[in-house]
């Protein structure tokens, strides 16, 4: 399904990452189906996330602009107790990092990097950043090699940053239009060693310039098996304005794609999202499915690697 992404332009194995932010594999639980391979941070349960709130809840003529009613009400990305309980809802549904939406230097979602990094310090978790300025033009090769700079310059050296191989993570989104160029684009502005994950489009294998890996952002198709670079899965797409949800949820069906995620053994198994309201994919606790855990039904099948109840 490359290339055929639906929505926004824009692991089995929890890993441990040590004091430079490099990632290692923690102990399996006696369930896993995929063991990672001795020294490797992989398989990586990851989810996208979005730090664009109270903005995001007022706009297309809706506010609050989403058809569910989150569970810490409609809150303020840069709040520090907001920011100390999603890392621990996402480390309860054992996601080991967030990757979260970037809209270039000087944006709001720039804003706010510092304060999530600050949030992980001493908790185990990491964050990642989703370059976003692809998904609507072609940056050129001095702009990503600028951007990369930045972040490494301002961010990476954060203990709480994910590093893999000793080298910063970083995703990339693409157009459903790109083809090889874009992956020659941002081979020759890495001069700065960043670990690039490239979104997925048609073709992608056969390019001469190979990122890190691929992952596919198609949130109004359930699951998208990409190993084994990734494999990722979304819950639902509901947006208001639209005449009915693109895609309905369904707790069994989610259930599952976490059990065909952690088979894959791919090795970034992604969530989209943890945090995307607008388009109806969070699986961030709402009062719509509140749970005992205080999780939420979607956190708690993760936590329990799809098993059913």
């Amino acid at each position: 399904d490359a290339g055929l992404a639906a929505g926004s332009p824009h692991s089995y194995v929890v890993v441990a990452v040590d004091a430079a932010g490099n990632a290692s594999p923690a102990s399996a639980p006696a369930s896993a189906t995929t063991a990672a391979a001795p020294g490797s941070p992989f398989p990586m349960r990851a989810a996208v996330y979005y730090p664009w709130f109270p903005e995001a809840w007022n706009q297309q003529g809706f506010n609050p602009f989403t058809m569910y009613h989150p569970s810490l009400g409609f809150y303020d990305s840069s709040a520090p107790a907001v920011i100390r309980q999603h890392i621990e809802a996402m480390k309860y549904g054992k996601i080991a990092a967030g990757i979260s939406s970037w809209w270039g230097q000087g944006t709001m979602t720039d804003g706010r990097v510092s304060a999530l990094l600050a949030g992980a310090a001493g908790t185990g978790f990491r964050w990642t950043l989703y370059y976003e300025p692809e998904g609507s033009a072609d940056p050129s090769v001095a702009q990503i090699r600028a951007d990369l700079t930045y972040i490494r310059d301002r961010y990476a050296g954060d203990p709480s940053f994910l590093r893999i191989d000793g080298r910063f993570v970083i995703f990339v989104w693409a157009q459903a239009g790109d083809a090889c160029a874009m992956a020659d684009r941002w081979k020759q502005a890495n001069t700065v060693g960043a670990y690039l994950v490239l979104k997925v489009f048609v073709g992608f294998k056969g390019c001469a310039s190979q990122p890190d890996g691929w992952h596919q952002y198609g949130p109004a198709v359930p699951a998208s098996n990409q190993a084994p670079y990734s494999f990722t899965i979304s819950p639902s797409f509901n947006k208001p304005g639209e005449p009915g949800p693109r895609l309905d949820r369904d707790l069994s069906r989610w259930r599952a794609n976490i059990r065909a995620m952690i088979a894959s053994g791919a090795s970034f198994q992604l969530v989209t999202t943890f945090s995307e309201w607008g388009e109806g994919t969070a699986v961030e606790s709402a009062t719509e499915w509140a749970s005992a855990s205080g999780y939420g039904d979607y956190l708690d099948a993760l936590h329990t690697d799809g098993a059913e109840h």
